[in-house]
């Protein structure tokens, strides 16, 4: 098997990942056209982890069993459908959040899958590589969808089409280039009755104490500063466009910074966390004075802490996983990454009652104790 073939899956990864964000700029579009609250956008924005969750559970375990290329190649298919129902979703919000749904549900199945068959066509570069290119392949696609679709909302004409259509194109070049990937999964061999743990029992507090947690900072970092911050802070520069850039500076600070994974080894979790923090902070400190200059190096922030979680996360589940259970271990992390999407609408909340500041400054206390802890993980050698 060339070495080089691992790009291929990386594509196909990458192209699913830009789709996922497209409707970030586009929010604001929608916000006008179908007259919409700053809760029900956080709450369009947050239904996709919704459907991302169960569906990254689900397919993960499955591809363990029936391959990679059975579940993977017909569900980037699938992911192509979903961006043209979201053409039609805008004129229409029960569409929209079906859309964002069935994006999560789909993209999510994709993501469990594919990192883990690029993590096995990189087996030969060892884990930390394996992390790396799966977290730079996503990151990459996550910056690339919403700074195009920003780009093209605010100056291309059918804003609320052309960045779908782009995508469509994208994931039928990346189908085209996978269909011939080979199967990294031995599914004529006997599978057993049962499987075992995720992790050995060594590893278990590893993974509830350092991974999970380690998880969540992945889609929280960046869907505050992409999604909450925009719709819930006023400034002088246009919004749209705005959102798009904030988007694409976030997630391609995380596409740059996942890489230095493996020149910060086993410190780049807590690295990552505590840039986090960092960046929170000046986004409490941008929301209060609605500075786009500080809403911008926030973003650079926010993005290089969740790029550099996702490659050390992804990177420390190759290391913990047992063999066969390589997918589910990997739907496991990123399935409770999602779960920082739910941080915009927490935000827009507690908004209701109190300055956007509060919450923020609450979620700059927590990822500095959380960058605390895993100091002490480092320390004791429960990082990668």
């Amino acid at each position: 098997m060339d070495a080089r073939t691992w790009r291929r899956a990386a594509f196909a990864l990458f192209a699913v990942a830009a789709g996922t964000n497209v409707p970030t700029p586009l929010l604001l579009v929608y916000r006008d056209t179908l007259d919409l609250g700053p809760n029900v956008l956080t709450a369009v924005f947050g239904v996709y982890a919704a459907g991302l969750v169960p569906a990254i559970f689900f397919a993960g375990p499955l591809s363990d069993r029936l391959g990679r290329r059975r579940v993977v190649l017909p569900l980037m298919v699938l992911a192509a459908c979903v961006s043209l129902l979201l053409i039609a979703a805008a004129s229409s919000l029960p569409l929209l959040f079906l859309g964002r749904f069935l994006q999560g549900a789909v993209s999510g199945a994709v993501f469990g899958a594919a990192s883990a068959w690029v993590a096995e066509l990189s087996s030969i570069a060892g884990a930390g590589a394996a992390g790396r290119r799966a977290a730079v392949a996503m990151t990459a696609g996550f910056s690339l969808g919403p700074l195009t679709s920003g780009l093209l909302a605010e100056y291309a004409p059918l804003p609320t089409t052309l960045p779908y259509l782009v995508h469509v194109a994208l994931v039928a070049v990346a189908l085209v280039v996978a269909r011939s990937l080979p199967e990294t999964v031995d599914v004529a061999a006997k599978q057993p009755a049962s499987r075992g743990p995720l992790v050995l029992a060594k590893d278990r507090r590893t993974l509830l104490t350092v991974l999970l947690p380690l998880s969540v900072c992945v889609y929280a970092f960046p869907s505050v500063i992409i999604s909450a911050v925009p719709l819930l802070v006023e400034t002088s520069a246009p919004p749209v466009l705005l959102t798009g850039v904030l988007a694409g500076i976030t997630l391609g600070a995380g596409a740059l910074a996942a890489p230095l994974q493996q020149r910060l080894g086993p410190w780049s979790a807590a690295v990552g966390v505590a840039s986090g923090s960092l960046g929170f902070l000046l986004a409490t400190l941008g929301a209060g004075t609605g500075s786009p200059p500080l809403l911008l190096a926030a973003a650079v922030l926010l993005g290089s802490g969740s790029g550099l979680a996702l490659a050390s996360g992804l990177a420390l589940t190759a290391r913990l996983a047992q063999p066969d259970r390589r997918g589910a271990l990997s739907a496991t992390f990123l399935g409770c990454a999602y779960v920082g999407f739910s941080a915009p609408f927490i935000i827009a909340v507690i908004a209701e009652r109190s300055a956007v500041q509060v919450p923020l400054a609450m979620l700059t206390g927590l990822a500095t104790l959380l960058a605390l802890r895993l100091v002490r993980a480092t320390r004791k050698g429960q990082t990668a």
